[in-house]
């Protein structure tokens, strides 16, 4: 399904996503979610995470390593809220997202949280400054796709 906004509404929908540092599907979903329970939120999320992480293999695929990266983040992001959302913790802002990958490595002990969640944000001023070389690209990917793994656990 394709959906087209367009006119004042898409205009406050991009600068509202922008102010708040998130893409625009990232914002709606968070939109969406007010209107949800928890646990539809948490399936929401987790739902999101996972087309993530398909787009960002058939960017790399055709060699779009920023716009790959970014979606990785956004796999990782998504996970981040499903999780923080099961727990009731915040999940609004990037900040809030180094606040659970802290907690969560408090209460593990799992220094690869630490490190892969460093990956990912290195993926996502990628995305911003486009200086990752090919090489090191893999190696965040893989990375993050580790953290991915570990995240999964806490659902």
């Amino acid at each position: 399904m394709e959906l087209k906004i367009t006119g004042v509404l898409a205009e406050v929908i991009v600068r509202e996503a922008a102010r708040r540092g998130l893409d625009v599907e990232s914002f709606l979903a968070y939109a969406v979610s007010i209107m949800l329970d928890p646990r539809g939120r948490v399936e929401l999320y987790t739902a999101l995470s996972r087309r993530y992480l398909e787009e960002a293999e058939k960017l790399q695929e055709r060699g779009e390593l920023a716009q790959a990266g970014e979606k990785l983040w956004g796999a990782v992001a998504s996970l981040l809220n499903a999780i923080a959302e099961k727990r009731g913790w915040p999940h609004y802002s990037h900040r809030d997202y180094v606040e659970i990958i802290e907690r969560l490595f408090e209460e593990t002990g799992d220094r690869e949280l630490l490190a892969g969640f460093a990956m990912a944000e290195r993926l996502h001023a990628n995305f911003y400054h486009n200086f990752m070389r090919v090489e090191s690209f893999r190696v965040h990917r893989e990375a993050v796709l580790k953290l991915l793994e570990r995240l999964r656990q806490f659902l």
